[in-house]
């Protein structure tokens, strides 16, 4: 007996190994296996025109997401290759681009306060939960988060973003990083305006807005249009998606003009570390003056920000991939996508990145160029690389003002308050989790983002606390539960039954009509039973009607003492035990 079940374990172990190790189980964790045996000469074509052109994008965008993080400008280029190689490998989403984002970038100043050696380690410590979190198929707790709050917080951040770029933007220095005390110096310290970085600065922002305004309203091409008129609609088409690499360029050669000749009316990013990364452990500890910081103490400084931000980032990314497939129709793998980002952000620690998440923007330009598999990204990470090796130096000569003119237009359009107006039309109560996320975030991003969450999930709860009930009176008295029953429920059912059967003249029997109940938990069956015994004393009957078979089951299996189930209907038009048919009613209260 025991071979035969030592023979019989192993043929399921065997074909549960079997199932591991199937092709189909390999295609699911390296995506790329799917769509590399069809790849045509056709798709290369597109993906390199989308690679190349999202890396004359990615390149400015990193230089001045590193300012928006406190960190210095190559750092925002570390963290752009990295998952261009990755995402290629394991991303299950043709569009989207992994990098630092705005939001992102944001959320790394808040937790690390511009220390180089907290960025890395929380790349390191955000892609271990991102990568656990898809291996244990977790995807499942970012359906938590509901719409209203997503929006909430990217319209904060939007404008705590561009606001925090002001500074950069009219030459002010010694402006603090708190929301509330950044608008205030920064009104206070309005006179002491640079003259050179506000004109330059505006300038870049009235070139950019120009440039986009030309993308979204230029003609598009047709067939039977002459040559000319495609070669001139290519060449705006290049220049209006590269106008951020344009403004970068141009405000760079003006400052280098003005420092020849002797001059420098602008803030200039300054000098910048030459050069790839060094391939490295994330920093479990740092030196700071005379002492040494262990790990525990730079968790400690983290803070809240080791669940945040691999969460915000997590979620960014999963609802750009669902949008864009949406549009594409095609389907993505969630958990996949987090293996994907947590790979990313983990490997990325070794080349002193910061977190990264997927970049709405970038992903946008990806699609809009038509770029067929995730091998886009390959060029532009080659692109980054080429930009580090090569270029660095000359990023001494960037204007701060032009940076933040790009930030601004950037984030922008993110900022969106129209949703109040639909949330208003849908479900006003919906509006209580979007202005506490939206309005608690200028204090504290993570306390608009918690308190959002628990009110977003307190509302879920309260129809689960507080059921419908219809009361049908008859002359007996029937109670039609119209939902699941679940613990927090157990009290409100017991006020609605005592206030409908004991607090009238006289106390009556009723009937509870379980025909839309198909979810009981223990609370409920142990309250349940406590109710039969309070008829019982009261010398009346609590009975049941239209049980399911597996309610049916869990009330007979909690052997409750005066259980009664009715089954048939008698010829005076009430339940008798065999009947399954509801009770003909004349008035109906409800009670929600």
């Amino acid at each position: 007996m025991n071979r035969l079940g030592d023979q019989h374990g192993r043929r399921i172990n065997a074909g549960v190994l079997a199932r591991c190790c199937s092709w189909e189980a390999v295609q699911r964790k390296l995506p790329f296996l799917c769509w590399l045996p069809n790849y045509s000469l056709q798709c290369l074509q597109l993906d390199i025109i989308a690679g190349f052109t999202v890396g004359l994008t990615v390149v400015p965008q990193a230089l001045a997401y590193a300012e928006v993080a406190g960190l210095p400008v190559e750092f925002g280029l570390y963290s752009s290759f990295v998952g261009c190689f990755i995402y290629c490998l394991l991303g299950t989403a043709k569009d989207v681009t992994l990098g630092p984002t705005a939001i992102m970038s944001l959320l790394v100043a808040v937790y690390t306060a511009g220390d180089k050696s907290l960025a890395i380690l929380l790349a390191f410590l955000s892609g271990c939960i991102q990568l656990v979190m898809g291996l244990f198929n977790f995807g499942f707790l970012l359906d938590f988060i509901s719409h209203p709050v997503i929006k909430a917080f990217t319209s904060a951040a939007a404008v705590t973003i561009g606001f925090s770029q002001v500074k950069n933007l009219l030459g002010l220095k010694d402006i603090p990083r708190q929301f509330v005390l950044q608008v205030y110096e920064t009104f206070h310290k309005l006179p002491s305006t640079r003259l050179g970085d506000a004109i330059l600065g505006f300038l870049c922002i009235g070139f950019l807005l120009v440039l986009k305004w030309m993308k979204d309203n230029f003609p598009r091409t047709y067939r039977g249009m002459p040559r000319c008129y495609r070669c001139s609609y290519i060449i705006i088409w290049m220049t209006t998606t590269a106008r951020n690499a344009i403004v970068v360029v141009a405000a760079g050669l003006v400052a280098y003009s003005f420092e020849v000749m002797g001059l420098s009316p602008f803030v200039l990013t300054g000098k910048t570390a030459e050069g790839l990364p060094r391939f490295h452990l994330p920093p479990f500890s740092e030196t700071a003056g005379n002492r040494t910081v262990p790990f525990r103490e730079m968790a400690q400084n983290i803070g809240a920000g080791i669940i945040i931000i691999p969460l915000m980032g997590v979620l960014e990314s999963v609802a750009i991939a669902r949008a864009f497939a949406s549009q594409n129709n095609y389907r993505i793998n969630t958990n996949q996508e987090l293996l994907a980002i947590g790979l990313t952000n983990i490997l990325g620690s070794f080349l002193s990145s910061y977190p990264v998440t997927g970049s709405f923007g970038r992903t946008a330009l990806n699609s809009q160029t038509g770029v067929c598999t995730p091998a886009g990204g390959i060029l532009t990470g080659f692109l980054v690389l080429l930009s580090l090796g090569y270029l660095t130096p000359l990023f001494y000569y960037i204007p701060k003002a032009a940076l933040a003119a790009v930030i601004i237009c950037a984030v922008a359009p993110v900022f969106d308050l129209r949703i109040c107006k639909d949330l208003w039309k849908v479900k006003r109560i919906d509006l209580l989790p979007f202005l506490a996320t939206f309005l608690l975030s200028f204090w504290e991003i993570q306390y608009g983002i918690i308190i959002g969450i628990v009110i977003s999930l307190i509302i879920v709860c309260i129809p689960v606390a507080r059921p419908q009930i219809k009361v049908i009176d008859t002359g007996g008295l029937n109670m039609m539960i119209m939902s699941g029953l679940s613990f927090p429920a157990m009290e409100y059912l017991r006020d609605t039954i005592h206030k409908s059967a004991f607090e009238v003249s006289p106390p009556r029997s009723v009937n509870l009509d379980f025909s839309h109940v198909n979810v009981l938990d223990f609370t409920i069956v142990t309250g349940l039973g406590e109710l039969i015994h309070e008829f019982q004393c009261q010398g009346l009957s609590l009975s049941f009607s239209g049980l399911q078979p597996e309610v049916l089951q869990i009330l007979l299996a909690a052997d409750l003492n005066g259980f009664k189930h009715l089954q048939s209907m008698g010829s005076g038009g009430q339940y008798e035990e065999g009947s399954t048919e509801p009770l003909l009613h004349n008035a109906i209260k409800t009670y929600s």
